[in-house]
C-alpha cells in the first residue's frame, strides 16, 4: 500500500457545489475507483487558495492508470469541468505533491 497525494484547484464560487456533488457521487464511479485500488480517498479544501488536497491509499497491485479510460470517470470530469481547472481532455489540473514526513 502506498500513500498518494496530489493538489487541484477549484474555481471561484463552486465551493458548495463541488462538496454536493461529491456528498452526492454515483456509486459506480466509487466501485471503479476501488477496483482499481484506490481506497482512504480524502479531498480537502484551502479556502484561502481555492487548492483542493487530496489524499489517497493505493494498493501495490494497483491500476489507477488506466482510471482516465474508463467511461465513467470521463463522465464525471465532464460534469466537473465548470467547478475545477481542467486539462483539455476535461481531466482535473493535478499536480503531484512530495511527502515530507510522515507518522503512522
Amino acid at each position: 500500500m502506498t500513500r498518494h497525494a496530489f493538489a487541484m484547484r477549484l474555481k471561484a464560487g463552486c465551493e458548495a457545489e463541488y462538496k454536493k456533488r461529491h456528498d452526492e457521487i454515483w456509486p459506480d464511479l466509487k466501485a471503479e475507483l476501488r477496483k482499481a485500488g484506490i481506497s482512504d480517498y480524502s479531498i480537502y479544501l484551502d479556502r484561502k487558495t481555492n487548492t483542493l488536497f487530496a489524499f489517497q491509499r493505493r494498493a501495490d497491485d494497483a491500476t489507477d492508470g488506466g482510471l482516465p479510460g474508463k467511461e465513467i470517470v470521463r463522465k464525471w470530469w465532464h460534469m466537473m469541468k465548470d467547478v475545477m481547472d481542467t486539462n483539455p481532455d476535461e481531466s482535473p489540473v493535478s499536480d503531484g505533491l512530495v511527502e515530507m514526513f510522515h507518522m503512522d
